[in-house]
């Protein structure tokens, strides 16, 4: 019987654990990520009004995506 309550609390901890990297993951982690997928779609689809530089690495601002004629984003543009 000592052996089944060490394994359960073995498998406790390890729920416990990966729900902690989870909660981890989501509360920091993620919405950096979220946030550059959403710059780097909508720079794809932006107009800038003037960009710094030439080639990759360049940098545009005053850029605005634009969709069924409202603006859905607006920010800085690093191009690739």
């Amino acid at each position: 019987m000592k052996e089944a309550t060490g394994e359960l609390n073995m498998t406790v901890v390890t729920v416990v654990a990966i729900a902690a990297v989870a909660a981890f993951f989501y509360a920091f982690v993620w919405p950096g990520i979220k946030a550059s997928i959403e710059a780097n779609t909508y720079c794809a689809m932006a107009q800038c009004d003037s960009c710094d530089g030439s080639g990759a690495g360049r940098t545009c601002t005053g850029c605005a995506a634009i969709q069924n004629g409202s603006t859905v984003w607006s920010g800085t543009c690093t191009y690739k």
